[in-house]
C-alpha cells in the first residue's frame, strides 16, 4: 500500500467530513414546529359587564389534567391508540393554557363570580376544582376524515369556609374539525374549550347566586 496515497485519501475524507459538518450546522435537520394556542376570550359585551347579583370570589385550585394531553403535544386518539400531531404543538403546555383560559372565561362573563388572582390576599367565597378528563382529537371515522375534538371537564364547587359541597357537574363539548389539518384541528380545540368554559362559568354564577339567596 502506498502510504502517501493512503494519507491523501484520509485528508480528502477529512475535508469532506468537515464540509458535511458545516452543512449540518447551517441547515436544520427538521422544519420548526408550528405553534398553536387555544382559549382566547374577547372582552365582555356591555350588556354583561355589570352583574345583577352581588359579587363573590372564586379561587380556582390547581387543575388536574389528563396526563397524555397535559404537555405541549396535540393529542389524537384512534380507537385505543394515542399519537401526537407531527410538526405541530401548543405554544405552552395544554394544562397551562387551559388554566389561563379559565381566568379569561370568568373575566369575559361579566357575571357575579370573579376568579381570584394568584397571590391575592382576600379570602375567597368558593373553591373551584377542575379535572380535565379528556382533551383530544378523536378519529372516530378513521384517520382520513377530520377528527372530532372532545373536551370533558369535571367541576367541583365548594364553600371555602366549611368546604361543604355547593355543586358538582361534568361539562362536555364535542366539535367536528372543519378539515384534517393542524390549523383546523386546533381551531376545534379552541371552540370546544370556549364552549365548556362558558357553560362552566355560567354554572358557577348560578350556584353562587342560589347559595346567597
Amino acid at each position: 500500500m502506498n502510504p502517501i496515497r493512503s494519507l491523501g485519501g484520509a485528508l480528502a475524507a477529512a475535508s469532506l467530513a468537515g464540509l458535511l459538518c458545516g452543512c449540518i450546522s447551517v441547515f436544520p435537520k427538521e422544519s420548526p414546529a408550528q405553534l398553536y394556542r387555544f382559549g382566547d376570550f374577547g372582552p365582555p359585551s356591555p350588556a354583561v359587564m355589570t352583574p345583577a347579583a352581588p359579587g363573590f370570589v372564586v379561587e380556582t385550585l390547581p387543575t388536574t389534567f389528563d396526563r397524555p394531553a397535559a404537555g405541549d403535544g396535540i393529542l389524537t386518539m384512534t380507537g385505543n391508540e394515542a399519537a401526537y400531531i407531527k410538526g405541530s404543538r401548543w405554544v405552552g403546555t395544554a394544562q397551562g393554557l387551559f388554566e389561563s383560559a379559565v381566568t379569561r372565561a370568568f373575566e369575559a362573563s361579566g357575571g357575579p363570580a370573579r376568579a381570584m388572582s394568584r397571590g391575592e390576599p382576600s379570602r375567597p367565597d368558593y373553591l373551584l376544582k377542575l379535572d380535565v378528563v379528556r382533551f383530544e382529537a378523536h378519529y372516530d371515522q378513521g384517520q382520513e376524515s377530520p377528527p372530532a375534538i372532545v373536551v370533558e371537564v369535571n367541576a367541583t364547587l365548594s364553600r371555602s369556609g366549611d368546604h361543604t359541597l355547593a355543586g358538582e357537574q361534568l361539562f362536555r363539548a364535542k366539535v367536528a374539525a372543519d378539515a384534517n389539518r393542524a390549523g383546523a384541528i386546533t381551531a376545534g380545540f379552541d371552540q370546544a374549550t370556549r364552549k365548556v368554559l362558558t357553560d362552566l362559568v355560567a354554572w358557577v354564577n348560578a350556584k353562587g347566586v342560589a347559595q346567597a339567596g
